[in-house]
């Protein structure tokens, strides 16, 4: 048993601006207090896409408000806190800066230990806000920015399975999206262009045929998916075309993940079998539904996090580090930000899934 943990989360890694008040008690149990975010959507819309500049300004401008409120519906005082937890990385370092820098400040204006949060380790734990779920168990990250299988032991304590060799499964989504003149964001708008569309009707690649490892691949699919759209006008075929993209994604990441169980259950049955899909993907529901199938052929149960913590959010933050807190794991003032930063460290330097000058996954 340790002592409970009321904890100031900031998450400010992308386009969302965020900040939440969790506590963790001291059975490991976790209490969403409140749980604020601030989207940027209309801001980025216009370019298609999350522009870093605009971001970073924007994080800048509404940190302290939405501090501020998350704290106000928590029935809270920065008096009332046992620590802060700031996203350091990865992501876009300009954002992470300014949440990382607001941290610092409460955190020594308040005498509070600060904890520096690997955003990974947060999707990791986020489906704890919304269930009791033990570790160890697989997980499955899978957003716009990262796409990875992890076997977690705790915070801390992540050894990377696979993970995406280009892009992420998100990133797909979102690309293919805007090659088909959708709205952004992308990928919500793709899956609802799939509703009702036959997922047999267009052939894509299928990605690292004959490979037996758990990586991942979607640019090839992502470019034959983005030629096909040139070409379609339809409003059938384009419904069409949007579920054989939403199948052909659900269905490598399905594929993938039971090869991670088959190779995680040997070692880890007495423990139990627990699956985890994580990010904001996993609030895809066709995604979803693979997932849980190919969990329940495979023996393990299934999990992932309410919806609201799907996407990027500051609860996950908060927890991660009210975690870290009871395991005496702080940080200090000279914590940097880190637009890359792996959760498997030992593995990414062993094995580099972008060796050294060239551009890949943020993770």
């Amino acid at each position: 048993m340790t002592p409970s943990q009321t904890v100031l989360g900031l998450e400010t890694s992308c386009d969302e601006t965020a900040a939440a008040v969790v506590r963790r008690h001291d059975d490991g149990r976790a209490e969403v207090l409140s749980s604020i975010v601030g989207s940027q959507i209309a801001a980025h819309a216009p370019y298609g896409g999350v522009v870093p500049e605009i971001a970073a300004r924007a994080h800048v401008e509404s940190i302290d408000a939405i501090a501020e409120t998350a704290l106000r519906e928590a029935g809270l005082g920065y008096g009332d806190l046992t620590g802060v937890a700031a996203t350091a990385g990865p992501g876009l370092v300009g954002g992470v800066m300014v949440g990382l820098s607001f941290g610092k400040a409460v955190a020594l204006a308040r005498g509070l230990p600060l904890v520096a949060v690997n955003h990974l380790e947060g999707h990791a734990v986020s489906a704890r806000l919304g269930a009791d779920i033990g570790y160890p168990f697989l997980l499955l990250l899978v957003s716009g920015g990262h796409c990875q299988l992890l076997e977690v032991a705790g915070v801390g304590a992540c050894r990377r399975l696979g993970s995406t060799l280009d892009d992420a499964a998100g990133e797909a989504f979102d690309k293919i999206a805007k090659a088909m003149g959708l709205p952004y964001p992308g990928g919500p708008a793709l899956e609802a262009l799939a509703e009702g569309g036959d997922p047999g009707q267009f052939t894509l690649p299928r990605m690292l045929l004959g490979r037996k490892d758990c990586d991942f691949s979607f640019s090839g699919l992502k470019t034959a998916a983005a030629r096909l759209a040139e070409g379609v006008s339809d409003p059938t075929a384009r419904r069409d075309l949007a579920a054989c993209v939403q199948a052909a994604i659900a269905g490598q990441l399905a594929e993938k993940s039971a090869r991670a169980m088959q190779a995680y259950a040997p070692d880890h049955a007495e423990a139990g079998l627990r699956f985890v899909v994580a990010g904001g993907v996993a609030a895809n529901r066709a995604v979803r539904a693979a997932l849980q199938a190919v969990a329940t052929s495979n023996g393990f149960s299934f999990d992932a996090p309410p919806l609201a913590y799907c996407t990027d959010n500051a609860a996950m933050i908060a927890l991660a580090g009210a975690e870290r807190l009871a395991l005496g794991l702080t940080d200090g003032m000279d914590a940097i930000a880190r637009p890359r930063w792996p959760l498997d460290q030992i593995a990414a330097a062993a094995h580099p899934m972008h060796p050294a000058g060239r551009k890949g996954a943020k993770a």
